[in-house]
């Protein structure tokens, strides 16, 4: 048989098997877990915003300092949360990450 009609082996790993591992599984729906809570927690702290402004006008208008009120607070506080909720994807991803390489080393 020529060389050129030889199979060469592959150094890739088994897609397949990895897929269908229960250690993938595991990580997969870990994964889901986690993107699902964080979701649905920032959705709820994003429009319980608009929300509270509509039925809360009273509790929300209430001076903290100077003309700032709590409104302008809790909208301020938005923008720290969507910066802690990407900090601590990021973390999530890094583990995520490492546990996917031990996988494709196993397999």
């Amino acid at each position: 048989m020529a060389p050129q009609q030889q199979r060469r082996k592959s150094t890739a790993p088994d897609w397949q098997a990895i897929a269908s591992s229960e250690e993938f599984k595991k990580l997969m729906a870990r994964k889901k877990r986690f993107l699902v809570i964080a979701t649905i927690f920032f959705i709820v702290y994003y429009f319980s915003l608009p929300i509270a402004a509509g039925y809360f006008q009273d509790i929300l208008n209430v001076k903290v300092m100077g003309s700032v009120n709590l409104a302008y607070l809790f909208a301020l506080s938005q923008f720290f949360m969507a910066w802690i909720l990407a900090i601590i994807y990021v973390r999530h991803a890094n583990k995520t990450d490492q546990i996917i390489e031990e996988i494709k080393k196993k397999y």
